[in-house]
Protein backbone atom coordinates (compact mmCIF):
# COMPACT_ATOMS: atom_id res chain seq x y z
CA UNK A 1 0.00 0.00 0.00
CA UNK A 2 0.88 3.49 -1.25
CA UNK A 3 2.05 5.39 2.35
CA UNK A 4 0.59 9.02 2.59
CA UNK A 5 2.42 12.04 1.52
CA UNK A 6 2.68 13.25 4.88
CA UNK A 7 4.92 9.52 5.82
CA UNK A 8 6.70 10.13 3.19
CA UNK A 9 7.65 13.62 4.36
CA UNK A 10 8.61 12.79 7.83
CA UNK A 11 10.36 9.59 5.99
CA UNK A 12 12.54 12.53 4.25
CA UNK A 13 13.40 14.49 7.03
CA UNK A 14 15.20 11.51 8.50
CA UNK A 15 17.48 10.86 4.91
CA UNK A 16 20.42 12.78 4.81
CA UNK A 17 22.23 11.87 1.91
CA UNK A 18 21.21 11.59 -2.29
CA UNK A 19 21.62 7.76 -1.68
CA UNK A 20 19.83 6.78 0.84
CA UNK A 21 17.28 8.98 -1.02
CA UNK A 22 17.68 7.65 -4.24
CA UNK A 23 16.99 3.93 -2.70
CA UNK A 24 13.75 5.45 -0.76
CA UNK A 25 12.29 6.54 -3.61
CA UNK A 26 12.59 3.43 -5.32
CA UNK A 27 11.16 1.94 -2.14
CA UNK A 28 7.94 4.17 -2.38
CA UNK A 29 7.54 2.84 -6.29
CA UNK A 30 7.33 -0.79 -5.04
CA UNK A 31 4.46 -0.01 -3.10
CA UNK A 32 2.43 1.28 -6.13
CA UNK A 33 -0.09 -1.24 -7.10
CA UNK A 34 0.76 -2.47 -10.67
CA UNK A 35 -1.09 -0.58 -13.17
CA UNK A 36 -3.09 -3.52 -15.57
CA UNK A 37 -1.33 -4.06 -18.44
CA UNK A 38 -4.49 -3.07 -20.84
CA UNK A 39 -4.49 0.31 -19.06
CA UNK A 40 -0.59 0.98 -20.36
CA UNK A 41 -1.84 2.47 -23.22
CA UNK A 42 -0.84 5.33 -25.63
CA UNK A 43 -3.60 7.23 -24.71
CA UNK A 44 -2.59 7.42 -21.28
CA UNK A 45 1.34 7.67 -21.80
CA UNK A 46 2.55 11.30 -20.57
CA UNK A 47 4.15 12.36 -23.14
CA UNK A 48 7.79 14.77 -22.25
CA UNK A 49 8.97 11.42 -20.11
CA UNK A 50 12.42 9.89 -21.39
CA UNK A 51 11.26 6.37 -19.20
CA UNK A 52 8.02 5.11 -20.38
CA UNK A 53 4.87 6.45 -17.52
CA UNK A 54 1.61 6.16 -17.67
CA UNK A 55 -1.56 7.56 -15.97
CA UNK A 56 -4.97 7.27 -15.72
CA UNK A 57 -7.85 8.66 -13.15
CA UNK A 58 -11.17 8.03 -11.70
CA UNK A 59 -13.47 11.11 -11.05
CA UNK A 60 -16.16 10.91 -9.01
CA UNK A 61 -18.19 13.70 -7.17
CA UNK A 62 -19.86 17.04 -8.38
CA UNK A 63 -19.24 20.08 -8.68
CA UNK A 64 -15.40 19.63 -7.60
CA UNK A 65 -15.43 16.32 -8.13
CA UNK A 66 -12.78 14.47 -6.28
CA UNK A 67 -9.86 12.68 -8.79
CA UNK A 68 -7.83 9.56 -8.26
CA UNK A 69 -4.61 8.70 -10.12
CA UNK A 70 -2.79 5.50 -10.98
CA UNK A 71 -0.14 5.17 -12.28
CA UNK A 72 3.08 3.16 -13.48
CA UNK A 73 6.75 3.25 -14.63
CA UNK A 74 9.02 1.08 -16.47
CA UNK A 75 12.18 2.48 -14.48
CA UNK A 76 12.27 2.43 -11.25
CA UNK A 77 13.50 5.56 -9.71
CA UNK A 78 10.80 7.06 -11.98
CA UNK A 79 8.02 4.81 -10.72
CA UNK A 80 8.38 5.96 -7.07
CA UNK A 81 8.36 9.65 -8.36
CA UNK A 82 4.59 8.38 -10.06
CA UNK A 83 3.96 7.14 -6.17
CA UNK A 84 5.50 10.18 -4.72
CA UNK A 85 3.13 12.47 -6.83
CA UNK A 86 0.01 10.58 -6.75
CA UNK A 87 0.49 9.90 -2.78
CA UNK A 88 -0.01 14.08 -2.76
CA UNK A 89 -2.33 14.31 -5.54
CA UNK A 90 -4.35 11.58 -5.78
CA UNK A 91 -7.88 11.27 -4.19
CA UNK A 92 -8.04 14.81 -3.77
CA UNK A 93 -10.94 17.50 -5.19
CA UNK A 94 -9.65 19.24 -8.38
CA UNK A 95 -9.44 22.37 -7.21
CA UNK A 96 -6.83 21.39 -4.69
CA UNK A 97 -4.96 19.50 -7.26
CA UNK A 98 -4.78 22.42 -9.76
CA UNK A 99 -3.61 24.68 -7.11
CA UNK A 100 -0.94 21.81 -5.59
CA UNK A 101 2.90 22.80 -5.81
CA UNK A 102 4.77 20.10 -6.85
CA UNK A 103 8.07 22.00 -6.96
CA UNK A 104 7.49 22.88 -3.12
CA UNK A 105 6.98 19.42 -2.61
CA UNK A 106 10.12 18.72 -4.54
CA UNK A 107 12.15 21.10 -2.72
CA UNK A 108 10.85 20.19 0.98
CA UNK A 109 12.42 16.43 -0.36
CA UNK A 110 15.56 17.74 -1.18
CA UNK A 111 15.04 15.79 -4.77
CA UNK A 112 14.98 19.03 -6.83
CA UNK A 113 18.41 19.42 -6.94
CA UNK A 114 19.33 15.79 -7.92
CA UNK A 115 17.04 14.99 -10.50
CA UNK A 116 18.47 14.49 -14.21
CA UNK A 117 16.95 17.53 -16.22
CA UNK A 118 15.35 15.00 -18.11
CA UNK A 119 14.08 13.26 -14.86
CA UNK A 120 12.54 16.81 -13.85
CA UNK A 121 11.27 17.48 -17.24
CA UNK A 122 9.42 14.35 -17.48
CA UNK A 123 8.22 14.92 -13.58
CA UNK A 124 6.76 18.23 -14.96
CA UNK A 125 4.94 16.62 -17.32
CA UNK A 126 3.25 14.05 -15.11
CA UNK A 127 2.14 16.80 -12.59
CA UNK A 128 1.05 18.96 -15.58
CA UNK A 129 -0.66 15.94 -17.03
CA UNK A 130 -2.68 15.22 -13.54
CA UNK A 131 -3.71 19.19 -13.22
CA UNK A 132 -5.15 19.22 -16.72
CA UNK A 133 -7.22 15.97 -15.67
CA UNK A 134 -8.35 17.81 -12.51
CA UNK A 135 -9.44 20.99 -14.91
CA UNK A 136 -11.17 18.61 -17.52
CA UNK A 137 -13.29 17.26 -14.35
CA UNK A 138 -14.13 20.55 -12.99
CA UNK A 139 -14.78 22.10 -16.48
CA UNK A 140 -17.08 18.71 -17.03
CA UNK A 141 -18.83 18.29 -13.38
Amino acid sequence: MLPAIDTIIEDFEFLDDWEDKYRYVIEIGKSLPDLPEDEKTAENKVHGCVSQVWLTSEIEGGGDPVVSFQGDSDAHIVRGLVAIMIAAMSGRKASEIESFDAASLLKTLGLEDNLTPQRSNGLRAMVARMKDEARAAAEAA
